[in-house]
């Protein structure tokens, strides 16, 4: 019996360091597969044999299981790509992915995703991507559902509604004189700079705003907005011939004297830091000091009313943020920026750290369409893999815990996959040993044979 209990253990042995090499080859086999993670055998010795003797009770061996296989759910290394719809997760979250016509859900660590013919974001299997859809100010709407942007969709034009312009103007500059001379505005003012505004229409206007310091006593400033005359019908006050061609090249649609305080600034609750000109031009409409936000106090000065010629919305007025200073130091524009633009085609879709999916046009603007959910298991080892680089969730993994890129589930990278974890230095390693340990076992099956023959060779 003792003999034959060696030979089975043996024969435990070769089973169990058989299945070891199956996965140490898989591991092998996948090592360049996106975001595989690499298992291992696991052993667990056979329930033992009791034997009595006179010194006490004893226990023999009666060989070898594999336990389990486990998976090492560690972060791979990232590979950079050229493609915007490669994606990566950096922390422990997995993608959700669903089936067209069936309510399986599947997760992976793959995120080699591209945009099908309907649009639909999906794996290289068809497996759809799930995300959220949100509203205009990105807040999150609804359950989980697939991702879908229209990936031939285009944004209408929009009109210029407001600038922001931050500007120093030196406290050292020379005083030009009392009046921006409108047929030579460079040369009577101390400094200008334009903006690209848009129409109803998108089409694009450029607004040069001149500044000129007519006093160093009481540091007063005139100010002055302009447009070219033949882009506009009326609603200009005044015009001004530049290139003495007897044609008026230049229409003012706003006209104004700043008053800065003795520490350089602008005081917007005290209406008489701004002196205005009447700009109205047809007679209908004034630019001026207005309240944008409704808080009781100025802070803001407006156009008149822009009469493209184009056909284009004629009520159309552009509101000015003038973040002003006036230090020592040369005159500059820190910031400007306006929020109109023109027209635009979509020309590709990236995705944010935070998983937002965003559709970028080529009028420079972008919309975020939908925002990506990943899942998180309490035990990763649980879930069962599904194949096609997919997992699904079972009642060892448990239930998923839902959560948005950025919190505690990871953050996602664009232009990025996820690399096998599998060490092939250790799994070369893993090999040998496990090689050896099979060599071992055989050869125990061998001399258990001899053994056996020897008894055998007792009745000759």
């Amino acid at each position: 019996m003792g003999i034959q209990s060696a030979m089975n253990s043996a024969v435990s042995g070769l089973s169990a360091n058989g299945n070891a090499m199956s996965v140490i080859g898989n591991n092998i086999s996948n090592s360049n597969t996106t975001a595989y993670k690499a298992n291992r055998a696991l052993f667990s010795d056979v329930l033992a044999q009791e034997i009595s003797s006179a010194g006490g009770n004893s226990q023999i061996g009666r060989g070898v299981n594999t336990a389990t296989v486990d998976s090492d759910f560690s972060q791979g290394t990232f590979e950079g790509t050229s493609s915007n719809t490669d994606l990566a997760v950096d922390g422990p979250g997995l993608f959700i992915m669903g089936e067209q016509g069936s309510d399986t859900v599947k997760y992976t660590r793959d995120g080699a995703f591209n945009f099908n013919e309907q649009g639909y974001l999906v794996n290289p299997t068809g497996q759809r991507v799930q995300g959220y859809q949100v509203n205009q100010n990105g807040d999150t709407i609804g359950d989980l559902t697939d991702v879908q942007v229209n990936t031939n969709s285009s944004i209408p034009a929009q009109q210029t509604g407001l600038v922001d312009l931050s500007t120093n103007l030196n406290a050292d500059a020379p005083v030009k004189g009392s009046t921006i001379d409108l047929d030579n505005p460079n040369a009577s003012s101390n400094f200008a700079t334009s903006v690209n505004v848009y129409d109803s229409l998108g089409e694009k206007h450029t607004l040069t705003t001149y500044f000129q310091k007519t006093s160093s006593s009481n540091n007063r400033w005139n100010c002055a907005i302009t447009v070219s005359q033949n882009e506009v019908s009326g609603g200009t006050a005044s015009t001004g011939d530049t290139n003495d061609d007897n044609t008026d090249d230049i229409g003012t649609v706003f006209e104004g004297q700043i008053k800065f305080t003795d520490d350089g600034k602008i005081d917007y609750s005290d209406p008489s830091s701004f002196s205005l000109t009447d700009v109205t031009g047809d007679g209908s409409t004034t630019g001026g000091l207005v309240d944008s936000d409704g808080d009781g106090n100025f802070d803001q000065v407006q156009t008149n009313t822009l009469q493209w010629s184009n056909g284009a919305d004629t009520s159309q007025t552009v509101g000015y943020n003038l973040d002003l200073t006036q230090f020592s130091g040369q005159s500059e524009v820190v910031r400007q920026e306006q929020d109109g633009y023109a027209s635009g085609n979509m020309v590709d879709v990236s995705v944010d750290q935070k998983g937002n999916v965003i559709a970028n046009y080529s009028n420079g603007e972008s919309r975020q369409e939908f925002r990506l959910g990943l899942a998180q298991f309490a035990n990763e080892d649980g879930l069962s893999r599904a194949g096609n680089n997919l997992y699904e969730a079972t009642q060892q993994s448990g239930q998923p815990a839902i959560g948005m890129p950025g919190s505690s589930v990871g953050t996602i990278r664009s232009n990025s996959l996820e690399q096998s974890n599998v060490d092939i230095a250790k799994q070369f390693t893993d090999m040998i040993t496990t090689q050896r340990a099979y060599q071992a076992n055989s050869r125990v099956i061998s001399t258990t044979k001899d053994m056996l023959q020897e008894v055998i060779n007792l009745t000759r």
